[in-house]
């Protein structure tokens, strides 16, 4: 069976990956096609999958050719609401859309798609085409998702959403300006494609409210699934983190500037902890608009002689082997911390939202600036061993990774036939 994956950024990466080895090691083939920055050609995931056999790999611009491939970009710029806030930019992008009405841009939509369908799926019919989860917000147009899917049912193929996260919040109202709980439309876009695949019920609420229950599975989370987390290794190049003879190292996962978070506290938690001998903390910003966070401009941080700021090249599974201790503002890249058995301090305290983490594992939570001190100084003078209630941890796993069960990516690899067939 034939598969095209779209893949966009570090996200997508990060949870359809897992699924596209499983997909090829099962005998199937597939194109996997880079719609984002052709930086992530070098990520080395994707050089894995490179050398699967039945797998090939390209960046957009290739497959369109030049010409082709700066009118889709400049067009799909003209339409993302991130540039439409951009003040200059946002006013240019207007009038461009005005200028260029939905019929002239559908034909550019037709060409395009027409060049990746033939190029991924030649004179075949029948197969599976999926993206990420497509939001309002999204970088990648609505308008021409919604001509692919139409020229894709055309020749047979289904067209499925896939997941990009595993909802690190239980609750909803955790980006600036929120403020009204309630379905939110910023989901409604999913009910275009043929299947929307959730990894669990968290994440599958988003949707419920505007998708026909048939069209959602619930079927685990593919990037923190075992299968998955034993085969990463393998691949995971040299880790550029040198260790040194620190007592306790700790590591801070930031998440988007979106995201409300205090700011001031955070930085406060962050002297707090330096200040304890032997500790070393590493501050990993978010791979996306990390450089928006006022945390890693701060010279009363970045001055101190225990602490620094990750680079780009020190992937999250190199923190978490270098850590002995994961401190948490709601970030889903902790889950994994929780299967290797980490300790996790979910620091509720410092965000809007009420961590999945804190919910389902209560001793992980810190509620305020002496519950830092008092597990700082635990872990120092008692070790990190023995942090989690089992019987927690195994609830996490089976309402939020392994869903129903750990068999994931043979799951993901079973509907994916399905919608091909």
């Amino acid at each position: 069976m034939k598969a095209l994956f779209f893949l966009r950024h570090y996200n997508d990466i990060d949870h359809i990956t897992p699924v596209i080895y499983k997909w090829a090691i099962s005998g199937h083939s597939c194109d996997v096609v880079l719609i984002g920055s052709a930086k992530f050609r070098r990520d080395y995931r994707i050089q894995f999958l490179k050398q699967l056999s039945g797998v090939r790999v390209a960046h957009i611009r290739e497959v369109l050719g030049w010409r082709c491939f700066i009118r889709w970009r400049l067009q799909m710029y003209m339409l993302t609401g991130n540039v439409r806030r951009i003040p200059i930019l946002g006013m240019f992008a207007r009038r461009m859309a005005e200028r260029y009405d939905q019929s002239r841009r559908e034909q550019l939509w037709r060409g395009a798609t027409g060049v990746l369908l033939q190029h991924c799926f030649e004179d075949t019919r029948g197969g599976v085409i999926t993206f990420d989860w497509v939001e309002r917000n999204s970088v990648i147009s609505i308008e021409w998702i919604n001509i692919l899917i139409e020229m894709a049912h055309a020749r047979a193929l289904s067209v499925v959403s896939l997941p990009h996260g595993d909802s690190p919040h239980v609750n909803q109202l955790i980006r600036r300006g929120e403020r009204r709980i309630g379905p939110d439309t910023v989901f409604s876009n999913a009910d275009v494609f043929d299947r929307l695949v959730v990894p669990n019920e968290l994440c599958a609420k988003r949707f419920r409210p505007f998708l026909d229950e048939k069209k959602i599975a619930v079927l685990g989370s593919p990037r923190f699934c075992e299968e998955w987390l034993a085969k990463l290794p393998e691949i995971l190049p040299s880790s550029p983190i040198v260790r040194s003879d620190s007592r306790l190292k700790v590591v801070l996962f930031l998440r988007k500037a979106n995201f409300t978070t205090f700011w001031e506290e955070v930085a406060e938690v962050v002297h707090l902890i330096a200040e304890f001998p032997g500790t070393e903390i590493i501050i990993k910003p978010h791979t996306r608009s990390g450089w928006k966070q006022s945390l890693t401009k701060d010279k009363s941080i970045t001055q101190l002689p225990n602490v620094r700021i990750a680079d780009d090249d020190a992937h999250s599974v190199h923190l978490m082997d270098w850590a002995d201790v994961i401190i948490d503002l709601a970030t889903s890249v902790v889950f994994e911390a929780v299967r290797a058995k980490k300790p996790v301090l979910a620091a509720d305290y410092l965000i809007a939202g009420r961590s999945t983490v804190a919910y389902y594992l209560p001793e992980t939570e810190l509620r305020c600036r002496d519950d830092v001190y008092e597990k700082i100084d635990h872990f120092l003078t008692r070790g990190c061993d023995n942090f989690y209630v089992e019987e927690h941890r195994q609830r996490f796993f089976s309402a939020m990774l392994d869903v129903p069960d750990k068999d994931v990516l043979q799951r993901y690899v079973g509907l994916l036939e399905e919608s091909a067939g």
